[in-house]
């Protein structure tokens, strides 16, 4: 079992807390910490925010959203170890042929510890400010994943697709293992689909409202109807039981997930403040240690 940490951009969005929260998640045991993201927010919004009870965000709309491969870049500089990940990048909303750039560089320059973790995004006001269509959002990603791994794969690449076109181009570094994993976003089945098709993972979002793990069922049998393995899609969860302060036995909630056919569980990076490094490590003794 993995353990990743989740909102410590928000939380930590300076370059000390960068360093800081990474290289504690990382003395802890913890395999990855995730960045999310927002390139704007509208003062006021229609949209639902499908991860509340009541349709809104949780931190105020002036909350400091910084650029997630930015920080991860900084917390990466203060690591060795530790793998970072978008969590997730609204990826309809990014220039394709840059974002890949960016990531491959960041990559590259991290020693391979880089995964792009990807949404389509909910927030209609936002692709309005930003320009990009919402409708066909999904459709949008699903060529950008391509175009992106075509860059990333060899020299001279080619894509031609309704969104993005190009002919033989050169992009480079390369990714050190000549792609970065891309792990999909949302609790949705077209989400799962898309895991299924053309993910490394699936990661359902840990404050859906309802049960997310029918959907890695979803993400199965999309894979095998692409032709792929079912079991090389990662399947990354919550697990509010093993919260430190949760009231439950963590090492029973966390096999509890196992039983499910969780293989990477997310914990908020709230759970263990304020004490930030001593409740990690303590938990990195008393659960991670003891699933590994």
């Amino acid at each position: 079992m993995k353990f990743a940490l989740h909102f410590a951009s928000l939380n930590f969005p300076d370059a000390a807390g960068a360093a800081r929260v990474a290289r504690a998640a990382e003395a802890a045991g913890f395999d990855s910490v995730l960045a999310i993201d927002h390139v704007v927010l509208p003062q006021s919004y229609e949209s639902i925010y499908p991860y509340s009870a009541n349709g809104r965000m949780p931190a105020a709309n002036t909350a400091p959203y910084v650029d997630p491969l930015i920080w991860m870049a900084f917390a990466a500089a203060a690591t060795s170890t530790i793998k970072l990940m978008t969590g997730v990048i609204i990826l309809p909303q990014r220039e394709p042929l840059a974002l890949a750039k960016q990531v491959a560089t960041l990559d590259f320059m991290s020693g391979g510890r880089i995964e792009l973790g990807i949404g389509v995004g909910w927030l209609k006001e936002e692709f309005a400010a930003i320009g990009v269509p919402f409708e066909k959002r999904g459709k949008r990603a699903d060529e950008y994943i391509g175009a992106m791994r075509a860059l990333w794969a060899s020299d001279g690449a080619s894509y031609h697709g309704e969104f993005v076109n190009f002919d033989k181009v050169n992009s480079n570094p390369k990714p050190v293992r000549g792609d970065v994993p891309i792990i999909v976003g949302g609790h949705s089945e077209a989400a799962a689909k898309r895991a299924g098709r053309l993910g490394q993972g699936f990661f359902p979002s840990i404050g859906a409202p309802t049960d997310t793990f029918p959907l890695f069922d979803i993400a199965r049998r999309a894979a095998e109807a692409a032709g792929r393995d079912p079991e090389s899609i990662e399947r990354i969860t919550g697990c509010p039981g093993a919260f430190p302060n949760s009231g439950q036995d963590p090492l029973a909630a966390v096999e509890e997930r196992r039983q499910r056919g969780a293989q990477r569980l997310v914990m908020p990076v709230t759970a263990f403040l304020p004490n930030l490094e001593e409740n990690l490590m303590n938990f990195g003794e008393k659960v991670i240690q003891p699933m590994i």
